[in-house]
Formats: structure tokens, sequence, C-alpha cells
């Protein structure tokens, strides 16, 4: 068994002996929005004017407005900060590959449509602690996934507030860590992932000092003076579950408390302190070390088994850096302002192939029925419930179709390698337009393919009737909807 298992894994390491490292851009951003509604332009939020795009944007947000029946809304038509997001990424490239929403906390992962193939074993989970755990007013949510068969796990949290709670929010903390698990045998808890991002209004204060002192290196920036003061670093010192978490340089004013649409600190009657409460921070799994491996007797039976995994993951090695930790003044809607973190992510793909290849067959239009031809280029677990989805180029997420169709139900041939299912000409919009194919899978819960985009042409027999555009372009219907 261990001989059969040291083949596999040496000739998988054999075929990517000579595979490059990849670096992947990924933008973070949290922002404690206090149920303001989004603003009309976010570019400067999520720098959409730079010359390099990243590949991922991974947005967390609190205290979005969740009122009794403004929540229902959200939850059926999606929330307003959402559409904000997508409409401004979608046009880029971007699609919305997951998100999470509990209560005020919002989670959002985007992704470039040409790494969506690859992104896969997506799960959600989320965990209250407001009012002794029964009230999702604070807490996490989080996002895992497998990134070109990387582990990642995304979690935004909004954690208790006011200066003398700080060991509350590392119980807090520390309690969600135990409490959020994924259905996985190999990464059932957050920190069994390679990367974790942990993030949000985590709430940490400035202790001791007075206000004069805080505003006074505010003013000069002499930050680095208040560093040593910030709850989360003091805590860091001497709980070992933050200390396995990196963080950036707080070379950026505290982004709490301001006056609204204003760069002034809290001049209300509370006028509170100073705090870098919005923050970003991560982790990169340590190689497990062979005490960790071994159990009371001091043998590992599976120890074998382990060693030949370890060796596989190492032909697989991951990099994280920070390019650049900020906040961003310009946005006033909040008293609290936004803050970014730009990371590079090196790694080297596990597969860089999708499960399926799905194409067109032949010339589109409404005018007859049309023909989609797909093959499994690896075994994943199909199911009856896949579906391939129709797209206008530029779609916003996996729900965004204009139709879709089943792969069983609607199979009209298939060989051992080909199988081709119809669209019916009805399902087609009438006007035409680019668009592309991408096939779902329900087990993985994620698109496992997508086709080059192609052109659906115009219905002949509609322009020879002269039938009025806006009645008839259901393309148009279904992006506008």
């Amino acid at each position: 068994m261990e001989e059969d298992l040291s083949q596999a894994l040496n000739s998988v390491s054999l075929e990517q002996k000579n595979r490059k490292m990849d670096t992947f851009g990924l933008y973070v951003v949290t922002w404690n929005v206090a149920t303001a509604e989004p603003p009309d332009d976010v570019n400067s939020l999520l720098q959409l004017n730079s010359p390099k795009k990243p590949d991922l944007y991974v947005i967390g947000l609190q205290e979005v407005k969740a009122a009794p029946l403004k929540f229902v809304t959200d939850l059926a038509f999606e929330d307003s900060w959402s559409h904000v997001f997508m409409n401004t990424l979608a046009p880029l490239g971007y699609i919305k590959v997951s998100s999470i929403r509990m209560q005020g906390l919002l989670l959002l992962f985007f992704s470039k449509l040409e790494h969506a193939p690859f992104i896969r074993d997506i799960q959600v989970t989320y965990t209250r602690t407001g009012l002794y755990g029964y009230w999702g007013n604070k807490g996490g949510v989080s996002i895992r996934l497998s990134f070109y068969g990387h582990m990642l796990c995304f979690l935004n949290c909004h954690l208790t507030a006011h200066m003398n709670y700080a060991s509350q929010r590392v119980d807090d903390f520390e309690y969600i860590l135990d409490a959020q698990t994924f259905d996985t045998k190999n990464t059932p808890r957050i920190l069994d992932h390679k990367v974790v991002f942990w993030f949000g209004d985590l709430n940490f204060r400035i202790e001791d000092h007075g206000m004069l002192f805080v505003r006074n290196c505010i003013t000069s920036q002499r930050f680095n003076l208040l560093w040593p003061k910030d709850q989360l670093t003091m805590m860091k010192q001497k709980e070992a579950t933050l200390q396995k978490f990196e963080e950036g340089p707080l070379d950026f004013q505290p982004t709490y408390k301001f006056d609204l649409h204003s760069d002034d600190y809290d001049t209300s009657g509370k006028k509170r302190k100073p705090a870098w409460c919005d923050r970003i921070l991560w982790r990169v799994k340590p190689k497990s070390s062979p005490t960790e491996e071994a159990n009371e007797d001091g043998h590992n039976e599976e120890e074998p088994k382990k060693q030949l995994q370890e060796e596989h993951k190492d032909e697989f090695p991951i990099k994280l850096s920070q390019e650049y930790y900020t906040s961003k003044m310009e946005y006033g809607i909040s008293d609290h302002k936004p803050v970014i973190g730009i990371f590079h992510l090196e790694l080297k793909k596990m597969y860089e192939t999708p499960l399926v290849q799905v194409s067109a067959e032949g010339e589109w239009s409404a005018d007859f029925d049309a023909l989609i031809t797909y093959s499994l280029l690896q075994s994943f677990p199909s199911s009856a419930w896949d579906w391939i989805g129709l797209y206008k180029v530029g779609f916003k997420s996996v729900s965004d179709y204009i139709t879709y169709t089943w792969v069983k139900d609607d199979q009209v041939s298939f060989s051992d390698q080909l199988f081709q299912v119809y669209v019916n000409k009805d399902e087609i919009p009438v006007l035409g337009g680019e668009c592309v194919l991408c096939y779902y899978s329900s087990s993985l819960q994620c698109i496992v393919g997508i086709s080059q985009p192609f052109k659906v042409q115009e219905s002949r027999a509609a322009i020879e009737e002269g039938l009025v555009p806006e009645n008839i372009n259901r393309l148009d219907e279904t992006v506008a909807s």
C-alpha cells in the first residue's frame, strides 16, 4: 500500500518537476460601514486605476444595515453593497465566486474569470458571539476554498467593543476558531488551511496614553510611538493563538472614530480615543514537525504515509508577502475608514487543467435549438444535478445566467469521451451577443469548466418580423433584472 502511494506521489512529482511558481495578486478590504448605504464610486477603494489588477478581491464588511425588513429583502435579492461591488468588478472580468452574510457581517470573494474553474471545495460558515452566542451582531463569517489545489480560508470578524474588553475579544476569536468546522477530512478547521486571512473590525484600542498624546502622535505621523500600547500588539505577546498570525506595520493613522464625512476624529461629547480597530492579519501554516506526527507511545503507524504526503506537499510550496497596508481616508460615510491589504500569493499549481471542457457547437441563434459539447478531462463526482449555464460576457456571478440546461435531462448523445446536450431555441436571446458557457458541478458547488467566448447571432426570423427589440431581447432583460 505504501509502495503504491509512493509511486503515485512520485509520478505526480515528476510531472510537476519543471512547473514554475506562479504569483497571484490578492486584494483584501475590511470596512465597518456603520449601516450606511454604499457610495456611488468604489474605484478608489479597489484601486481600479492601478495598471496591474489583482487576481482576487476579498471584501469583508461589518455593520451592513440589517433592519428586519431590509435583511429579509437582502437575503432574497442580494444587498446593495454586493450589487455595487459586482456592478463595478464584472465589467473588468471578475465574478463573485462566493459570499456569506450574518446580519451586519458580509464577506465577498471575487476572482478573475480565468481562475474560476480552479477554485473548488468552496464552503462557508458563520459563528455568533453577540449576546452569549445567540445574536449575530458580533462574531465571524468565513469562506474557505481550494485555489489551484491550495487550501485558503478567509475570516471576517466583528469583535466585542470598548476599551476594557481586550481579553474578551481574544476569547471570542479563539471561540470562533474552535466553533467553525468544515465538511472535509484534510482541513476541518480554520487553522488547518495552508493560508488563513483574519480581518475585520477587531475593535482593539490604544491603552494608557491620553487623548492629547495620541492626537499629537497622529498629527506628527509618529505612529510607532503608539504601537506598544495597541491592545492587539500587547495581547500577541502573551496569547499563543495570536502569535501564529502576522500583520504589516501600522504606518497609517488609526481608522476609528471619525465624524461622518470628515477627517476629524470624534468631536461628539464622548470624544472616543482614536484606535486601529480595523485590521488585516494572515497566517501561513508551518510544516508539521516529527513530534506532532507521533502518538503517545512515540510511534505512529501512519508515519510512512504521512511522510510521503508531506514530501508531496513540499513539491507544491506556497509563499505570501504583503505589498501594501493602509487606510482609505477619502471615504467618509462611516465613523470607520476602510483598510486595504495588497498581497502577493506565490504558489506552484497542483493542476492546470479544468475538470470539464465545454464548447458551443456550430452556429447559435434563437432560430433553432443549439448544441453544447462537453468532455470530462478528469474524474470528479458528476451528478444529474449538474448544469451548463449560458452567460453574457461580463456576467457577475454564477446565478447571473441567461438560461441553463441540465447535463443529464437534456442530453442527446454521448460516447466514452464526448457528451452533447441541447438548448431550446426559445431560451436563446433573440438579439444575440457575446456569450460563454459554464459547467456547474452541484456536488463541488462551483464552476468546473468555461468555454471560449462565442457569438450568438441575431434571430433572422425576428428581424424579418420586425419585432421590437426591447420586448424580445431576453439577454438584456436578464442582465438588467
